[in-house]
Formats: C-alpha cells, structure tokens, sequence
C-alpha cells in the first residue's frame, strides 16, 4: 500500500483504506472516497491533489490525501 499523494498521474487504483479519525474518514467518504473505490490523480498543484473519484473531479489537500492509501 502507498499514499494516494505518490500515485501516478492518469493510473487508475482501487482504495484499500482510509485513515484518520472518524470525522475524517465520513468527509472523505462524503467526497465519494471508499474502499473498494477507483481513484485516479488528474493533476497536482502546490501539493494539492485533482483527483477522479466516483466519475467525477475532486480537489483535495494533500493532509487529506496522506490518509487514502491505495
């Protein structure tokens, strides 16, 4: 498992886990960030994360995206 931050640009990957607290981890899940989930990276900008989760576009922090290992 590694961190969704060193994922490989356009690489589609499954979630195996969620890591924080539970307030964390129902955010996540609220931006469609479950696993079993597909996930793929966009882009990165200043370390924030564009991503592909559930057919849709998501921006999300890179402390955010430590806790999604893929």
């Amino acid at each position: 498992m590694m961190p969704l931050t060193i994922a490989d640009r356009g690489v589609e990957y499954t979630i195996r886990k969620i890591g924080g607290n539970s307030e964390v981890r129902q955010h996540l899940a609220d931006l469609g960030f479950v696993v079993g989930g597909n996930v793929s990276v966009i882009n990165e900008v200043n370390g924030n994360l564009i991503v592909n989760v559930k057919e849709s576009r998501v921006a999300i922090g890179k402390e955010l995206a430590t806790r999604i290992m893929i």
